[in-house]
């Protein structure tokens, strides 16, 4: 493969313009292509910041499919996954007529156990009477489906209980030892995948297998010549959850409920057994009341009870020991008894990691649920591991993303993994910001943590939402932030009588938040965090996105919290060199909301008045696009209208 043929595939004339309406030539997407496929003659990992409109998937997809050789191409979500292996790789696969097998493959928990299904049914494990009907649909459904994907099944809410009840995980799969093994989902979409020459898969599902938490089907992901990350700057925060250790309160329950029905099953009498299970479940619980109120995370070594805590643990930990005698007396070869052996070891070990001394490189800290602990063993830095993992692993390492450097550097995303050795080049926006969108920067606006800093926004705001009739994503910072703005603004919508829907995340899930926003003739959208991503509305249908706040991250959570002091501890100043940077990527990713075509025209409206009086504010401007700038309502009103 040359330069010649990709200039050829993506020219005026080639094999790409003829499947594709209104095809042009996109100048930084030919050369994308071209970076890439130097990096297979090389070996050194290659990083890409490709901006919105660069069309960043046909570049890396055109060579890696003419490379051959096997690639797996892992990316953020089970959407874009489905993108990808729908219609991206089909459109380039058929330019380029080549003949390759393409495979998807998601997470365990994606596909129908037929083992825990056949369980649930027979022992009547369930949390309430919706589950019965659900069972008995998904009973219907299994016995017709090719691919045993539960995203098929229309008719059962994404947050029904049953899910976990008929999906396996790797903690209670059998693996190849599982009597349904030849029939099972996700052993034969594995089985594809290991015959494909391109793998899709998702960040969680790759970082899953690569830090051999998967050891029962270790060759889930075969070995292969080129790994591909898109949107890769997700990628430390969820390589770290996969190189620490978790477990939760919630699932050392569950696998005990499920040892009582397994051997209730199998006629065990022993009444200690059972009375056992139940002392250990009624101590987890009690570990609960230890802790603080819902929603918090916090740090072991914050914990006001901690030593209680602790010895409470210790007793959680030595009656499991003595469970583990009973299950050893138990003398059964059968798979499933072994698997509980081993689930009972691995909470065994997990537990001890929180009894004996800490590991300085790792956060411990636990999420706080109504009813449940999420226990948590998080890595301070990625770094070492991931660069573990690709000495060990001789391949293509490529990443790219639309948000990856600050102020045009790379560093901050290179450091996180381990990268500094890494082949780097970035492609800008083709997108007129100039001429199409405005960053306006409202006077008079308080400093963030002002009580009066949500009700001086929507005033701001107002005249600006009504120029453009709705029209509108409100992104902020926090929950709380949510409520405040989406209340302020039914309040003045009403007075006004303004025939403007507010839609609110919580009230409904984002999927259908954002269908509303689409059918809507006129609509606010307000969110929070996971609306800043992934989300891509074009036209006229959206005009304007406000930012609350600069989105720094949250002192108070612990990882954070963790970080800070580990950079300071190193002399390092962790604002400029862990709490800037990150607030910059994710700016840039909630701005990437407004243009998302060559034609959409818009106002990018943020709130927070540092980003103009603090010094550092710069560094959030200069990194986005090349926006035409304003502090002038009245400018920013008449951009609207003319749109």
């Amino acid at each position: 493969m040359s330069h010649s043929l990709l200039n050829e595939f993506f020219s005026v004339d080639g094999p790409l313009s003829k499947i594709m309406d209104s095809y042009k030539v996109r100048e930084d997407q030919v050369h994308m292509a071209e970076f890439i496929h130097d990096a297979f003659q090389g070996d050194s990992p290659t990083i890409i910041e490709a901006g919105t409109g660069t069309g960043k998937t046909f570049a890396y997809l055109a060579p890696i499919l003419m490379h051959g050789g096997k690639a797996i191409i892992s990316t953020a979500t089970k959407n874009l996954q489905d993108q990808l292996f729908l219609k991206d790789i089909p459109k380039i696969r058929d330019a380029l007529k080549i003949p390759l097998e393409v495979s998807v493959l998601k997470g365990r928990n994606n596909y129908l156990c037929q083992l825990r299904m056949e369980n649930v049914a027979s022992e009547g494990l369930f949390l309430n009477r919706d589950d019965i009907s659900h069972v008995e649909k998904i009973k219907r459904f299994s016995e017709h489906s090719v691919s045993g994907e539960i995203s098929e099944i229309d008719d059962i809410p994404e947050s029904s209980t049953v899910w976990p009840l008929v999906t396996s995980t790797s903690d209670n799969c059998l693996g190849k030892s599982c009597t349904h093994a030849k029939e099972c989902f996700f052993l034969k979409a594995r089985k594809k995948a290991l015959s494909a020459e391109i793998i899709v898969v998702n960040h969680h599902l790759l970082f899953a297998d690569l830090s051999l938490k998967d050891e029962d089907i270790s060759e889930i992901l075969p070995q292969v010549d080129t790994i591909f990350f898109d949107e890769a700057h997700q990628l430390p925060e969820i390589a770290s959850f996969f190189f620490g250790n978790n477990f939760s309160s919630n699932q050392l329950i569950l696998y005990l409920q499920e040892l009582n029905l397994t051997y209730t099953k199998y006629d065990l009498k022993d009444k200690a057994f059972f009375n056992l299970t139940e002392v250990i479940i009624s101590s987890l619980s009690g570990l609960r009341t230890l802790l603080p109120a819902v929603g918090h995370r916090v740090l072991l070594d914050n914990i006001e009870n901690k030593h209680a805590f602790i010895d409470d643990l210790k007793i959680v930990h030595e009656h499991l020991n003595q469970l583990k005698d009973f299950l050893i007396q138990y003398n059964d070869e059968s798979p499933e008894h072994k698997k509980n052996l081993e689930r009972i070891d691995n909470y065994l070990k997990q537990i001890l990691l929180w009894l004996e001394e800490k590991d300085e490189k790792f956060v411990y800290w636990l999420d706080l649920y109504a009813k449940s602990i999420q226990f948590n063993i998080t890595p301070l830095s990625v770094a070492e591991p991931f660069k573990k993992i690709r000495e060990d692993h001789q391949l293509n390492w490529l990443f790219t993303s639309a948000t990856l450097t600050v102020d045009n550097s790379f560093e901050h995303f290179k450091e996180n993994l381990g990268l500094n050795d890494a082949r780097e080049k970035s492609y800008p926006s083709p997108f007129d910001y100039q001429k199409n969108a405005m960053l306006y920067v409202p006077e008079g606006m308080p400093e963030p943590n002002d009580s009066n800093f949500n009700i001086y926004l929507v005033n701001k705001m107002l005249p600006l939402i009504e120029a453009c009739h709705g029209r509108t994503f409100i992104l902020s910072t926090s929950l709380k932030g949510v409520a405040e703005i989406s209340t302020l603004l039914k309040d003045e919508f009403l007075k006004r009588n303004l025939d403007i829907s507010v839609l609110s995340q919580g009230n409904e899930s984002k999927n259908v938040l954002l269908k509303r926003f689409r059918e809507l003739p006129s609509a606010v959208l307000v969110g929070s965090m996971s609306f800043w991503e992934g989300i891509d509305i074009r036209g006229q249908k959206l005009s304007l996105v406000i930012i609350d706040k600069l989105p720094f991250q949250s002192p108070g959570d612990p990882i954070f919290e963790s970080k800070i002091n580990h950079f300071n501890a190193r002399g390092l100043n962790a604002f400029f060199n862990l709490q800037l940077p990150h607030a910059v990527i994710q700016l840039k990713q909630g701005s990437g909301r407004l243009i998302r075509d060559h034609n959409d025209q818009g106002v990018l409206a943020i709130t927070d008045p540092r980003i103009i009086n603090r010094g550092y504010g710069k560094k959030f401007w200069k990194s986005l696009p090349n926006y035409k700038r304003s502090r002038d309502q009245d400018e920013a009103i008449a951009f609207l209208k003319s749109l």
